[in-house]
């Protein structure tokens, strides 16, 4: 029977994005089953899978970490705990293994014991040479490993694999992180709270599968939940490959509202006109927020409500893009007076202007100057999810510095087969759109994001509607 593999755990064997695969299946070269792949099928396919890791798929990674706002993380192997009990659930059913083959041989000697005593029976003769031909040929053969077999066994010592109920979204928990880490940095939006073993809001109920704790908590299970197998996201991990029921949340208003004082790490220049701003929150009280949703900054007296740049994957730092603005005092705050350490309150998130993760169309994501802040934590979100079939970004900005993260943009554009980046610096928002139309002759086929000031955003909606694009499939914000 031939081996099936979640797409996920198929993408990761051959080094290629979950989209490729999916490419590969619509247009028929990849047969699926149920949302499952055959190992066979995909060594076929990727004739050329070698054990040692590919060194194109550890560029993507690493650029998909420096996306998010982190640091690219040194590869880490699991707690010497979880890693040992990977490890003997491997050898206990290898023994299994082992024990099968042994009676199956037992089986076949026995076999031809009665063989041997039936020699003289007609056909006997011939029966018990057939078999120890096909013995000889199978016992001779020396034929070499799968690659694909031994690089999940690999796999499933570094990482484990989780699949949500009901929603069937997956991901794969890997090194020292959390359920909940994992989840958040695969861009699902699970329910949680605190994310530090204090509020009880990330409670799930594993189905099948085992988990350890590795974090320490305060809050209670009953002894009911505990028999009902719930655990805490936040601070289990999973010894190996599990199924989950947890709580997603379906749309921003899903999400309360919160009040943070959050800490200064670095205001960095992004050019002339635009800062960072990198907020951190405490380790027990993070901002639960989802991509493309804004926030309340207070300094002092001053205050301003901004787009977050950041993806919800990594919900402690916090990226806000400053515009200089001599009229704008927090503005002013962040380029004359802030430092690093000081204290800035965080209220919120706002908006709705957040990704429809389940549509299954590709995706336009067009920002005027600042107005890339919010598409960026779009962007990384969609990274995250891995399920878009192509991500098309247009950047216009006037000013000769206002691509100002141009460089990242372009590093994305290099490393993901499914990202491309227009950067647009004459014209206005109608010439944009009417760029759009020629790069792509069925705009209606995408979802668009348009993110920018209102006279772009209301110049480039009518351009659209004029297109005759379906205004169900626009999501706007002015910024």
């Amino acid at each position: 029977m031939a081996q099936l593999l979640s797409l996920s755990r198929a993408a990761r064997l051959v080094g290629a994005s979950r989209v490729a695969l999916q490419l590969k299946i619509r247009s028929g070269e990849l047969p699926s089953f149920d949302g499952m792949v055959s190992a066979d099928d995909l060594l076929r396919l990727y004739p050329g899978i070698k054990l040692e890791e590919d060194g194109g798929f550890e560029q993507v990674m690493q650029i998909k970490a420096h996306a998010f706002g982190k640091r690219v993380r040194e590869r880490m192997l699991p707690s010497q705990e979880i890693l040992a009990q990977r490890l003997f659930e491997q050898g206990t059913e290898l023994a299994d293994l082992r024990a099968h083959l042994q009676r199956y041989h037992a089986m076949m000697e026995a076999l031809r014991s009665r063989i041997g005593e039936q020699a003289a029976q007609p056909g006997m003769a011939a029966l018990g040479a057939f078999l120890d031909a096909q013995l000889a040929e199978i016992l001779g053969a020396a034929e070499a490993p799968n690659a694909l077999a031994v690089m999940d066994d690999m796999l499933r010592v570094m990482s484990a694999h989780v699949t949500l109920h009901p929603s069937r979204h997956d991901f794969f928990v890997e090194g020292a992180d959390t359920l909940l880490e994992a989840a958040l940095r695969a861009g699902l939006a699970v329910n949680y709270g605190c994310s530090n073993g204090i509020c009880g809001l990330c409670k799930a109920r594993v189905v099948s599968g085992q988990v350890q704790k590795v974090r320490p908590h305060d809050y209670v299970l009953s002894e009911a939940e505990k028999n009902q197998g719930y655990t805490l996201l936040c601070c289990h991990a999973a010894v190996g490959d599990l199924v989950v029921e947890a709580l997603e949340t379906g749309s921003a208003g899903d999400i309360p509202q919160q009040q943070i004082v959050a800490r200064i790490k670095a205001i960095e220049s992004l050019g002339d006109e635009v800062r960072l701003l990198h907020l951190q929150t405490p380790r027990n009280n993070r901002l639960r927020f989802l991509a493309g949703q804004s926030a309340t900054l207070s300094a002092g007296e001053t205050s301003a409500q901004l787009p977050i740049a950041s993806c919800p994957c990594d919900d402690r730092n916090l990226h806000f893009h400053i515009e200089r603005n001599a009229k704008d005092d927090f503005a002013r705050q962040v380029f004359e007076v802030l430092r690093a350490g000081d204290p800035v309150t965080v209220f919120g998130p706002w908006g709705d202007f957040v990704l429809r993760a389940e549509s299954p169309r590709p995706i336009l994501f067009v920002a005027s100057e600042a107005g890339f802040a919010p598409i960026k934590g779009l962007i990384e979100h969609a990274m995250s999810l891995d399920t878009a079939e192509l991500l098309h970004l247009y950047w216009h900005a006037a000013r000769p510095t206002g691509h100002y993260l141009a460089n990242l943009c372009r590093s994305w554009a290099g490393a993901l087969d499914n990202f491309r980046y227009t950067a647009v610096a004459e014209g206005g928002a109608h010439d944009l759109v009417a760029g759009m139309a020629k790069d792509h002759a069925d705009l209606a086929a995408f979802d668009i994001y348009l993110a920018g000031s209102d006279t772009f955003v209301d110049g480039a909606a009518k351009a659209l509607a004029q297109q005759g694009f379906p205004a169900a499939q626009l999501v706007a914000t002015t910024t």
